[in-house]
């Protein structure tokens, strides 16, 4: 795992261990409908024979704590409703609904309602419904002024139009959608790095960015489940990753079946000057950071070589940045 962000107090090797615990409880607790549990980029659940329902939940990390020091609070429902629907359409599926779980030390009015509008304006640019939530206040065990987010989507595909590993093939290409900057992930790291050890102050402007701090950390989450809905309709993909919490070192082979690997070409995209700001800041290595961050790539398709140049030529700042090889 990325030591630098085990220093930065998260340990990622334990959530995997965490995880292969949870499977087997999970299967324990399983239907004959369910098709995709723990592991996943979402679950899927069969409805008859060629309709199934996908879910996933998330949540937004530690970048809601740049955004209450920042005081903005608009913005991070959108990495919300990213991270969840973003999952989701991994599967083909189109977002269909969302609900939000909010928990604070004190309920504000204010508050809420501007964390609830980032996640209506996040529901917008995927195409799904906000249909309920649930907000919590939790005093004496959260402070006045905290707060946690989560979200749930749920999403319906045929099984025709059904995206992942099992349609991947040797030769297919990787094709890299651009990210909107670091989304919603590594910002243990990131806070440690820039804010506490660095010394940087959210309203500075680091000349390598050309803008304050603040607006480059509180970039909202690129939300792709428009497009690769559309791709993926269109017959254009195999499969697809969002490249989350672990990089694409560790969320691209979650696209690829045994036998197979993905084949990153790490020279094919410039990386943003973000990336390495946090980089030298934390004295992290280019593994580090390809296991931490998304570099500039926040989902990646998995095409067909006959597909490629449809799919290039229709998403903006699309590019190859590698293929699937026999393992």
């Amino acid at each position: 795992m990325s030591e630098a962000y085990r220093r930065a107090g998260v340990d990622l090797d334990a959530a995997a261990e965490a995880v292969a615990r949870i499977r087997e409880l999970a299967r324990a607790a399983s239907r004959p409908e369910a098709l995709e549990g723990v592991g996943g980029f979402a679950g899927l659940f069969a409805l008859g024979e060629d309709r199934y329902l996908a879910a996933a939940t998330d949540g937004v990390g530690t970048k809601l704590e740049v955004a209450r020091l920042a005081g903005r609070l608009d913005t991070v429902g959108i990495d919300l409703v990213a991270m969840c629907a973003d999952d989701v359409v991994c599967t083909g599926a189109e977002p269909l609904f969302f609900l939000d779980y909010l928990a604070v030390g004190r309920l504000v009015a204010d508050e809420v309602a501007a964390l609830v509008s980032g996640i209506a304006e996040g529901c917008r640019r995927a195409g799904c419904a906000l249909l309920g939530g649930e907000t919590a206040e939790h005093p004496g065990v959260m402070e006045p002024g905290r707060f946690d987010l989560a979200g749930f989507c749920v999403g319906l595909v045929e099984e025709g139009d059904r995206l992942g590993p099992h349609r991947v093939q040797a030769g297919d290409v990787l094709i890299g959608l651009p990210s909107s900057g670091l989304h919603a992930n590594g910002f243990s790291l990131v806070r440690r790095a820039l804010l506490e050890e660095g010394g940087f102050g959210l309203e500075e402007v680091p000349p390598r960015l050309g803008r304050p701090l603040v607006d480059e950390l509180l970039e909202p989450t690129a939300i792709y489940a428009p497009t690769v809905l559309e791709l993926a309709r269109d017959g254009l993909l195999h499969a697809a990753a969002h490249v989350t919490g672990g990089g694409l070192i560790g969320n691209l082979p979650r696209a690829v079946p045994g036998g197979l690997r993905p084949e990153v070409d790490w020279g094919s995209w410039t990386v943003p000057p973000i990336f390495d700001l946090v980089g030298e800041a934390a004295g992290a290595t280019g593994d580090d950071l390809r296991a931490t961050f998304n570099l500039g790539i926040g989902m990646v398709v998995i095409a067909p070589e006959p597909a490629a140049r449809t799919v290039l030529d229709r998403v903006d700042g699309a590019r190859r940045v590698g293929r699937v090889v026999r393992a």
